[in-house]
């Protein structure tokens, strides 16, 4: 029988905190570390009396288009209530004594969307349990809520475009002041994120407001791509907005409520896309400011941000969900994988596919055609091993899984080994699963422990020196390799250098 207690209580610095432990798990759900005015700063939460539950999880951040379920045998999701009251975090530890490495996820979804327990894999028991780490999952503001710039508008929307990333912030000063009581030591605390989750791992490296509260950070598919540089069209989607609400000044977009905020920006989004003023993926991400100094490709690195380790990578194939149209890959006939890697690659095809075999001999070459940010990675890295202090490890996700006959993992796709989760992600579960599980979750809780991923039972893993380039492969067997695919990315960048393109392409199909 599982055992159950609700008599776990942690002091904060706000009040007495009431969570619960299952198994020996302590768990606290829905810890408010902030509250916010809509555009305005966060405020740390106020001090209480008496205890407060903490066994629900929190609102989520609302989103500004609808969730709808898809794909949940690869990713599953969970759907959470949402509401611009949203600021706040989930703990798992496993004692409330001790010292232990504290772990703290950014969710990805862009700047825009997801939450802190979107996926089953975001949960964070079995990581607490088997890395003898405290968790730490949090929600903050996002799209229009969290990164919209009206600083034109007065003083005090002079950070409005950061608001997402100074709720971030706060967390980790809740973290900080907090988290002893829990088991975690503030002196040693990770924040690990994929996709956008990665993109505010790079943004914080690069806020001073965030130095000292954090001291490693692990990007995972998301981040490392090369600097996009676009011009924000803030003022003029505000006024835009304004006038479509049949307001005269900014207080309107402060007063009205998200869903007629939501609805407006629908009205007013063709028309944007007709002047040009979009932008990709919502446009929503950090602004360059005196609090935000701006993207390390664009300003250099901060002088601290170059003293943090950092593990960065990527899956083999971050658009593999669209392998879903060409099932069984292995099945295809190699003249029908070349003719549909034609389409893509031209007469650049044979030498693709040449270099490609070189480097993953006993992979399906259909994989060229769903690869994407490896090129851009292997950029950050250089970068980092020629201007920072601190190591860089990078590495390559590369595991096929059971599912249509081999999908090449896909962007996601090694969450729930970071979290040892695989268990919770049913075609997580095929051959070699477990040897990768326990390589790819020892080196996260390795570099959580110590600011390397080396340790007992692991594969050795350099860091990426410009010399010797070294990249971890982890598969079946993980092993690090030296400058393998360097020429691979360089000629596969060349000519597929868009994935946004790759995303809005005709998806392949195949028939034989």
């Amino acid at each position: 029988m599982r055992q159950f207690n609700d008599k776990v209580l942690v002091q904060t610095k706000a009040g007495t905190l009431r969570g619960f432990q299952l198994d020996g798990m302590n768990c606290f759900y829905g810890v408010k570390y902030a509250t916010a005015k809509r555009f305005m700063p966060p405020e740390p939460v106020a001090p209480w009396e008496g205890v407060v539950e903490a066994s629900s999880y929190g609102y989520v951040a609302p989103l500004m288009s609808p969730n709808s379920p898809n794909m949940d045998l690869m990713i599953p999701h969970r759907f959470w209530v949402e509401n611009e009251d949203c600021l706040s975090l989930n703990v798992w530890s496993k004692s409330l004594e001790g010292k232990k490495p504290v772990m703290v996820w950014l969710h990805g979804g862009g700047y825009a969307a997801g939450s802190s327990i979107e996926m089953v894999a975001y949960d964070g028991a079995n990581m607490a349990e088997y890395g003898d780490v405290v968790v730490v999952t949090i929600n903050h503001r996002l799209n229009i809520l969290g990164y919209f710039d009206l600083s034109s508008f007065g003083e005090e929307f002079k950070n409005s475009g950061n608001a997402g990333q100074a709720d971030i912030v706060c967390a980790l000063e809740w973290i900080r002041d907090n988290i002893a009581g829990f088991g975690g030591d503030p002196d040693n605390v990770t924040i690990f994120g994929q996709s956008g989750g990665g993109g505010k791992v790079l943004s914080l490296l690069q806020t001073p407001a965030a130095d000292g509260l954090f001291h490693k950070g692990i990007m995972m598919s998301g981040g490392a791509g090369r600097y996009r540089e676009s011009v924000r069209h803030d003022r003029e989607i505000a006024e835009m907005l304004i006038k479509q609400l049949g307001g005269t000044g900014v207080e309107i977009l402060q007063t009205v409520s998200y869903d007629e905020l939501v609805k407006a920006d629908h009205a007013i989004s063709p028309k944007l896309t007709e002047l040009g003023l979009a932008g990709p993926m919502g446009g929503w991400a950090p602004v360059k400011n005196d609090w935000y100094v701006g993207s390390p490709w664009e300003v250099g690195y901060t002088e601290h941000a170059k003293t943090v380790p950092l593990m960065v990578g990527t899956v083999i194939a971050e658009m593999g969900a669209m392998m879903n149209n060409v099932p069984y890959k292995d099945e295809v006939p190699v003249e029908k994988r070349h003719e549909i890697l034609a389409e893509q690659f031209g007469e650049a095809t044979d030498e693709m596919i040449a270099q490609f075999k070189k480097v993953f001999p006993d992979k399906n070459e259909l994989v060229l055609a769903c690869m994407a940010n490896r090129a851009g990675v292997l950029d950050f890295v250089q970068k980092r091993a020629e201007d920072c202090t601190a190591d860089t490890f990078c590495y390559l996700f590369t595991y096929d899984f059971p599912y249509n006959g081999g999908t090449p993992a896909w962007h996601c796709a090694d969450i729930p080994f970071a979290f040892h989760n695989a268990n919770l992600v049913a075609i997580c579960n095929g051959e070699g699963c477990d040897d990768l599980e326990n390589a790819y979750f020892g080196a996260y809780m390795a570099f959580a422990h110590t600011g390397s991923p080396n340790g007992e039972g692991l594969a050795n893993w350099p860091a990426f020196k410009t010399d010797t380039r070294a990249t971890m492969y982890f598969d079946k067997v993980s092993q690090a390799k030296n400058d393998a695919d360097t020429a691979l990315q360089a000629l596969h960048e060349k000519h597929a250098p868009d994935m946004f393109a790759m995303m809005r392409k005709r998806p392949m199909k195949v028939t034989f």
